[in-house]
């Protein structure tokens, strides 16, 4: 059938003429084929690479084509080619996007006749941001609405009618321009629409959750009421109010799936995330809702920041967010493309190297392939961007062997404590509307050589910080005591006070703003250290301390506060507790999360984890270098373990000890270079490796 056919039909089923609608999902279903069957992949062979191409370079036909030539003379450097609807941030207006998706059309089955899977990519389903208004959509829909009554004008409310019924002419539009797949950006989300903040307290959001609650607020009063009361009143309402986040995107995301299915059934739907805190990170139920009844493959994209590499943390910063995102997401979720952009790819700010680099360490932590943005935003020759392609290519295999080792199976290690409510413990003692949430006290930790963990399931030791104890369940609070824990002061005071000092051993006598010294004193999970000394600088970074009053019979101090005269001011400000339940304690009350990265401190730091452990961390670099681990036990006694050396100095002599009885490893760099390495000792449940060198802010794979 002719393109300007269907286009007829599917004018006449937007119009609502009787009849047009459903003649119009039988002229794309009769093209389909039949429905494909989800299931969960117990392996994985290969990485699930795609490059995201903007509007300008396939809206000019010519230039798609030097896109398409690019990518054959670099073949295997992509299996897909996705193309944005767009290249600016709100939602377009519904003829363009009729206009664009006949165009879109042409050029995926032109993919697809290179040998790619191709599919679209709506940049705005509800907008992102102000940008491009006078050619965005504009009407009488419902914008965004902060919980001040501002809003943004380039993105719109998904519970207004209006809105959805646009959403669904244009989710039609572009099942019916026969993609291999659609993908929802992340412009889904309810926090971040600029120049606003948390969303969306419109009148229509407003009322319906004054209906979920059985109170009727107005605007003000919510606000007010989400920072007001007793803490107790607080928190419940902010737990609720999480809800209503999740159950607005669940809404949005049961009409895109009954719309483009009732076109093309089991056509594979995509999302991409971010850290979602505020909108209650509720993946695993988005995710039930986007397969749909028929169970139709399901694609995530997980992302976050590090655009650039001026700020090289951002790129391991990144891999932790992306690696919570992975944690909830059902097991049968198994093509998991990390976002990997250089926006506004402008090719000297990211290097080759960083971009190869940062592909490895997100499938490292949990992705299985790599979503590729970083190509140019014009129509506009490519040349400039080929030594790119050609680079990504070469770092192709290493991707598929890191999915080939590790493909699903979660990481092991320490946890940050973090869950699905955690934005409601975010400053409970007042206004609630502050950041994402997102936890940050595990980074310095995790980059000393300690290894990874998203999910508390697969956590030995879970490190609680501050506040965030309040986001948890009682159940929660006991399994990770019955582990190994290590808190702050603030955790520690907030858990005693909510009844959990018979599990904490400790309490906060007095804290103090200047001139504290941490000593390591005597005592066996200090070593040769005992006697050292870490200074944080209070007058510069200016963090109090804690010092510490055990409060039952066993607790013990590790290490104690001097002044600057070296005389003790406090016997504890680090402490370590076995519990009745017989989990193991340590409270950090001096720069827990920070300036960690001393041989000592980071010496001590991996004693105290072990000890916490009891010696079931699956590895660790004992050495002294400044390398992320991300360990998986793939199988019994078989382990994938990824290693970042995320310093500008090569990483030589990396020791690392993993908790096998094997005496051997297989140590791959990013060339795919094999070496056989053979224990140098055995401590323990430890067996001790010696490396070969890890090239700087380079991944590597150890084998065991």
């Amino acid at each position: 059938m002719a393109r300007t056919t269907r286009r007829t039909i599917l004018q006449l089923g937007i119009a609502g003429i009787p009849g047009a609608q459903l003649l119009s999902r039988a002229v794309a279903s009769a093209d389909e084929l039949a429905p494909q069957t989800q299931k969960a992949e117990s392996t994985l062979n290969k990485a699930s690479v795609c490059f995201r191409i903007g509007e300008p370079l396939w809206a000019n036909a010519a230039r798609f084509t030097e896109l398409l030539d690019l990518f054959d003379a670099n073949r295997g450097v992509t299996d897909e080619v996705t193309l944005f609807t767009s290249e600016t941030h709100p939602p377009l207006q519904l003829d363009e996007i009729l206009r664009r998706a006949d165009v879109l059309r042409d050029c995926m089955a032109a993919a697809r006749a290179r040998g790619y899977r191709s599919g679209v990519n709506p940049l705005a389903t509800i907008g992102h941001h102000e940008e491009n208004l006078p050619n965005s959509l504009a009407g009488e829909y419902m914008p965004m609405t902060d919980p001040n009554g501002n809003v943004c004008r380039g993105s719109f409310c998904p519970n207004d009618a209006r809105l959805r019924a646009y959403i669904a002419k244009v989710y039609e539009a572009l099942a019916l321009s026969k993609p291999d797949y659609i993908w929802i950006d992340d412009d889904v989300r309810l926090f971040g629409h600029m120049p606003i903040g948390a969303c969306c307290f419109c009148d229509t959001c407003v009322t319906l959750f004054s209906e979920r609650i059985g109170t009727s607020f107005t605007r003000d009063a919510l606000r007010d009421a989400l920072g007001g009361g007793t803490l107790q009143d607080r928190l419940k309402l902010r737990r609720a109010f999480l809800q209503h986040n999740r159950d607005t995107i669940s809404t949005l995301f049961k009409l895109i799936e009954t719309t483009v299915h009732a076109i093309a059934p089991g056509l594979p739907l995509g999302f991409m995330t971010g850290d979602r805190f505020y909108e209650g990170y509720g993946f695993d139920t988005w995710a039930e809702v986007l397969a749909g009844p028929s169970r139709a493959p399901l694609l995530w994209r997980p992302g976050g920041g590090a655009y650039r590499e001026d700020k090289l943390d951002d790129f391991p910063d990144k891999a932790h967010a992306m690696g919570r995102q992975v944690s909830v997401l059902p097991e049968y979720v198994t093509c998991i493309q990390s976002e990997v952009e250089s926006f506004p790819y402008q090719r000297l700010k990211k290097s080759i190297h960083a971009t190869q680099m940062e592909a490895a360490a997100y499938i490292a932590a949990g992705c299985t392939g790599a979503a590729f943005n970083v190509l140019s935003m014009y129509d506009e020759p490519l040349g400039e961007y080929a030594p790119l392609v050609a680079g990504l290519k070469d770092a192709r295999p290493f991707l598929d062997l890191l999915v080939a080792h590790g493909g699903r199976v979660a990481p092991s290690g320490v946890h940050s404590g973090w869950n699905e409510d955690t934005y409601a413990a975010s400053n409970p003692d007042g206004a609630w509307f502050g950041g994402p949430g997102a936890p940050g006290n595990c980074f310095e930790i995790w980059a000393t050589g300690l290894p990874a963990a998203y999910s508390a399931a697969h956590a030995p030791v879970t490190a609680f910080a501050g506040d965030s104890v309040l986001a948890l369940s009682d159940d929660e609070i006991r399994a990770a005591f019955a582990k190994g824990v290590y808190l702050d002061g603030p955790a520690l005071t907030r858990l005693n006070n909510m009844g959990y000092g018979e599990l904490t051993g400790f309490a906060v006598e007095n804290t103090v703003t200047i001139d504290c010294i941490e000593e390591f004193i005597e005592h066996p999970l200090n070593g040769a250290f005992a006697g050292r000394r870490r200074n944080g600088r209070q007058s510069f970074y200016k963090n109090p301390a804690q010092m510490l009053r055990a409060t039952r019979d066993g607790a013990q101090s590790i290490s104690r506060c001097v002044d600057y005269t070296y005389a003790e001011t406090a016997p504890c400000v680090t402490g370590v507790f076995e519990n009745t339940l017989g989990g193991r304690v340590c409270v950090a009350g001096y720069y827990p999360w920070e300036q960690l990265q001393n041989l000592s401190k980071a010496s001590q730091l991996k004693s105290v984890m072990r000890w916490l452990s009891k010696d079931t961390l699956p590895a660790y670099v004992a050495s002294y270098h400044r390398v992320n681990v991300w360990a998986r036990e793939t199988e019994p006694g078989r382990y994938a373990i990824a290693l970042l050396n995320a310093y500008l100095d090569p990483a030589a002599s990396v020791e690392i000890a993993v908790r096998t009885e094997r005496g051997s490893l297989a140590f791959y760099d990013k060339h795919c270079a094999r070496t056989a390495v053979t224990a140098t000792v055995n401590e323990g449940d430890y067996a001790r490796f010696l490396l070969p060198g890890i090239g700087a802010w380079d991944v590597a794979l150890i084998v065991v």
